[in-house]
């Protein structure tokens, strides 16, 4: 269980939710003390910030792995939302969906979403999304996420049946795009039931498996360090 901390600033508002995870806890090494913050804005924006810091090198890669269906939840699919992904790369993955180690280019793929393209139109021919996008360089004029690191954009998604949208920018060098591949019966909000590809995620991310892929910028966090990553949702309505 988490410390939640509700706060109130100005024109924003959130919580903040920590813990800390004891030596050994789950397998993983040192003393990890993590907060998650989230902060709704007046501007329409939500704010996740995760913190940590450790007393023995670890590895840690925090995400927030919501389920996005901008048509409003059960309402159907998500194949005719359109999607721009800022990403000229993703991580081709496994039978059990763990990447290989390589890095390919979307280029000429059903894995290019550099263009406004409908997330269903190639979602047959890869069988569902479930891949880590590599994000691309930040360019000078990106703001500051606050913590030295570039808001670097990642993703533009909308719908065009209900006009709501939203942008995606983040300090990680990766996102998990999951087309929600199987969702099966599940139960949501309004006891509305939820199938495949009725729901999608977009995680801000390191590079999973990254312990085991020394190509991959590195997931450790060592003592001294902080670990110290944003991702912000500016949303809109057409």
């Amino acid at each position: 269980l988490w410390e939640a901390f509700p706060f109130s600033r100005g024109s924003s508002a959130g919580v903040r939710f920590s813990y800390v995870s004891p030596d050994g806890e789950e397998g993983y090494p040192g003393t990890l003390k993590a907060s998650v913050t989230y902060t709704l804005s007046d501007d329409d924006s939500l704010e996740i910030r995760y913190e940590a810091t450790t007393d023995k090198a670890t590895p840690i890669n925090l995400t927030n792995h919501t389920y996005w269906n901008l048509k409003g939840a059960g309402n159907g699919t998500i194949g005719d939302h359109l999607l721009t992904l800022h990403a000229d790369g993703y991580l081709p993955v496994s039978n059990e969906l763990i990447p290989t180690g390589e890095l390919l280019s979307v280029d000429g793929t059903a894995f290019d979403f550099r263009s406004e393209k409908r997330i269903g139109a190639d979602l047959d021919a890869v069988g569902g999304y479930d891949h880590c996008f590599v994000i691309s360089a930040a360019s000078d004029s990106a703001p500051s996420a606050g913590n030295g690191k570039p808001l670097r954009p990642i993703a533009d998604v909308h719908d065009p049946a209900s006009g709501r949208g939203f942008r995606l920018g983040g300090t990680q060098p990766g996102v998990q795009f999951y087309t929600g591949n199987s969702l099966t019966g599940i139960l949501g909000r309004g006891w509305k039931e939820f199938g495949p590809h009725t729901a999608f995620c977009l995680e801000t991310e390191a590079f999973p498996d990254a312990v085991n892929h020394p190509t991959f910028p590195s997931a450790i966090l060592e003592p001294g360090q902080k670990y110290d990553e944003v991702a912000k949702l500016d949303f809109y309505r057409n």
